[in-house]
């Protein structure tokens, strides 16, 4: 009889069971990988073993996803915690150096369940946006300047010019690095296995939508991103020589509409794959409120944005992830009551480009939609998000339901399967 205290280690996992870059597309035990994927900021929320988690929704959402074809994941690692309102609490990082194993237990959890669903998940390490804290927070600890909330200030330009600064900041570039080295280097409290080893993790991402800064991005700015850039993903790679690891960039739209820049971000041997997004009425592309008279001139510059991108990977010899998108409800309308007729559209017309020219052999590696909301419920008249209330796939900064596909709506959702499948098809 062995003892309770013994612990029989796993072998490590054989190298071709990781999902890795041959050539310009992913591969995984030997077979061409290809995402069908969603959006799940929250997935360790819900797995954290007291407070906010619920565990029984989180299995309930895993195999609702994983039956109609979701394969990947795209998930917050940290938060940090802040006094903005249209951020998510709790956070994981209360104050540099002190973390919630609580929150960190959740995503154990959700790791843990993904693998008996033979998934895979992108972990992003940082955001851009203020909605989990992000980098506009750690300069609040490391600079003593307030963390700047867009939602309130409504002034973009200069929380992006702000936010930016995090690069240059070397105390918040070593507390970044010690959650990196928290994270990555953790071994598991459910599996025992170190994540390091952990095969269902696809990649390590450096942020949520990092940027050079705003638009008018200086030269000083932009190359001092990508030496941020470079020199994080190098860190990454030295602590787990097992997994990828990508930048989280939304492509042209988070590079100062800088093709160059773009390029250059991800031409560094230790960025794996490039990844873009795509947010036509964020960027001023489509008005819910005209449908009919906006739609041609959005999905007329989606389709170029689409298509430029996957020709961009083409020219580093990488392949790229369209990792978010997403439309509204009809009306426009936050009510789950409402339809997605012009959200089904256009998912149709992004998943048709990306599986044509996957189908062609071009570089495009897949997609994650944003976002599953799924068993999630908007709480309150105004549809903002207050602690406590169900998470789904819109964070705190956007009301609840501006994005999310619910599990109620079916025709969303075999759209997606549709699409998973033919994706999920394809021989290489």
């Amino acid at each position: 009889m062995i003892g309770a205290c013994c612990v029989v280690e796993a072998a490590p996992a054989a190298k071709g069971d990781f999902v890795t870059v041959k050539k310009t597309h992913f591969s995984r035990k030997g077979q061409a990988y290809y995402i069908a994927g969603a959006n799940f900021w929250y997935g360790g929320y819900l797995g954290a073993p007291s407070g906010v988690g619920d565990r029984a929704r989180l299995l309930k959402e895993l195999d609702n996803m994983k039956a109609i074809g979701i394969n990947n994941l795209r998930v917050l690692a940290v938060s940090e915690k802040t006094d903005m309102k249209s951020a998510v609490s709790p956070a994981t990082t209360s104050v540099p150096g002190q973390y919630d194993e609580n929150l960190l237990a959740g995503l154990d959890f959700l790791m843990a369940e993904v693998a008996k669903r033979d998934m895979t998940v992108v972990i992003y390490l940082n955001n851009f946006w203020q909605w989990s804290g992000g980098m506009t927070q750690y300069l609040n600890w490391f600079e003593g300047t307030p963390a700047l909330d867009p939602n309130v200030t409504k002034d973009y330009d200069t929380y992006m010019q702000k936010t930016a600064g995090f690069y240059r900041n070397a105390a918040a570039q070593a507390e970044y690095r010690n959650v990196i080295a928290r994270i990555v280097k953790r071994v598991n409290t459910i599996t025992g296995k170190p994540y390091s080893d952990d095969t269902h993790i696809l990649s390590w991402q450096l942020a949520n939508e990092p940027r050079p800064g705003n638009g008018k991005a200086t030269p000083e700015e932009k190359a001092v991103y990508v030496k941020w850039i470079d020199e994080t993903a190098g860190y990454i790679h030295s602590l787990d020589k097992n997994h990828m690891v990508s930048t989280g960039s939304e492509g042209l739209a988070g590079s100062a509409q800088d093709a160059q820049l773009f390029l250059d971000a991800h031409r560094s041997s230790n960025v794996d794959y490039l990844t873009y997004h795509l947010w036509p009425k964020n960027w001023g592309w489509f008005d819910s409120n005209n449908p009919t008279g906006s739609w041609d001139n959005a999905i007329g510059k989606s389709r170029d944005y689409l298509n430029s991108h996957i020709d961009l990977a083409k020219k580093l010899g990488k392949p790229i992830v369209l990792e978010e998108f997403g439309l509204d409800r009809d009306g426009p309308s936050f009510s789950i009551k409402a339809t997605t007729k012009i959200r089904d559209r256009f998912y149709r017309e992004v998943f048709d480009i990306v599986t044509t020219r996957a189908q062609k052999g071009d570089p495009i590696a897949g997609f994650n939609f944003w976002a599953w909301g799924g068993m999630g419920r908007a709480a309150n008249a105004d549809y903002w998000w207050k602690p406590g209330n169900d998470f789904v796939g819109d964070p705190p900064q956007e009301e609840q339901g501006l994005y999310s596909v619910f599990d109620s709506d079916v025709s969303s959702l075999l759209l997606i399967k549709e699409y998973a499948d033919k994706l999920q098809g394809i021989k290489r």
